[in-house]
């Protein structure tokens, strides 16, 4: 089915935000409140779970419509293997689910998935899954979806350290090499910008060990809603609130405007290459 243009209100709030400004080019999620919501209304967890499904079709498509390129969501954490084993299977099950279902949607609209985190530690099925669905999407050109799966930004930056060491040890990098471009590289996003904006639902203020690296300049919008309950118009809101912030990357705000009046990207341009001097 391809993808929906969006219609009445909806198409008038997206040209509405893409008229008013900057459209993130990255957007990252940390999708929380599943559990919350679940049992503010007196259901089990796993409805929670379930109608998180339907959070993340509707800020895709809305995503893809709008034009963002890529949408990193916290899809499950390193952390999240403590939980009770019956959750961390209904999950896994969950996830293997949701990629049947919407592989094949996903892909006639020419969303590319991607995955980072700790692959090895996915069950066979959930692997499998992955893997397939990835290789379906690969040559895509749309929305990239970026999936962090048994991921924390820790593990991401301790797995960087170690590629590092090993590439000194072998003589292909030197320590003098070493910048901030070229930690990135080791990084598992490293075919991936930096987000531009990072959305935390549930009103929860932490960033719980997520894209510790990768958020150093990253917008921050909190949204007091459970993420089952997070919609596009939620999204709209936090897109809106992005364009009215100025971005200034160490910079003061003089120092910005004849960058704002030509064009907004090189003001990006000009802050990764001051941080790469």
């Amino acid at each position: 089915m391809p993808l929906a243009k969006a219609t009445g209100a909806d198409k008038k709030n997206q040209e509405q935000l893409i008229a008013g400004g900057l459209v993130p080019n990255h957007i990252a999620i940390i999708m929380d409140g599943n559990g919350r919501w679940a049992k503010r209304n007196g259901l089990p967890r796993i409805a929670g779970h379930n109608e998180g499904v339907n959070s993340v079709r509707d800020i895709v498509e809305a995503c893809a419509q709008l034009g963002v390129k890529y949408l990193t969501l916290y899809t499950f954490s390193t952390e999240n293997w403590k939980r009770p084993q019956d959750e961390v299977s209904m999950l896994m099950r969950l996830i293997v689910k949701a990629l049947r279902d919407e592989r094949d949607r996903l892909h006639q609209n020419e969303v590319r998935l991607q995955v980072i985190g700790e692959f090895n530690t996915l069950p066979d099925d959930v692997a499998n899954e992955l893997r397939d669905a990835m290789e379906v999407m690969r040559e895509n050109c749309g929305l990239t979806l970026v999936l962090a799966l048994s991921y924390s930004g820790r593990w991401d930056i301790i797995k960087a350290i170690k590629g590092m060491y090993d590439d000194i040890h072998t003589g292909a990098l030197k320590k003098e090499e070493i910048t901030e471009e070229v930690i990135g590289a080791y990084l598992s996003t490293k075919d991936i910008p930096d987000p531009d904006l990072l959305i935390r639902t549930s009103g929860e203020l932490r960033i719980s060990n997520f894209l510790l690296w990768q958020l150093a300049y990253s917008e921050i919008y909190i949204s007091n809603e459970f993420w089952p309950a997070f919609r596009r118009k939620h999204l709209y809101e936090a897109i809106e609130d992005f364009q009215k912030r100025e971005r200034r990357f160490g910079m003061v705000s003089e120092q910005l405007q004849p960058l704002k009046k030509s064009h907004p990207a090189r003001l990006i341009e000009r802050f990764k290459k001051s941080v790469a001097k």
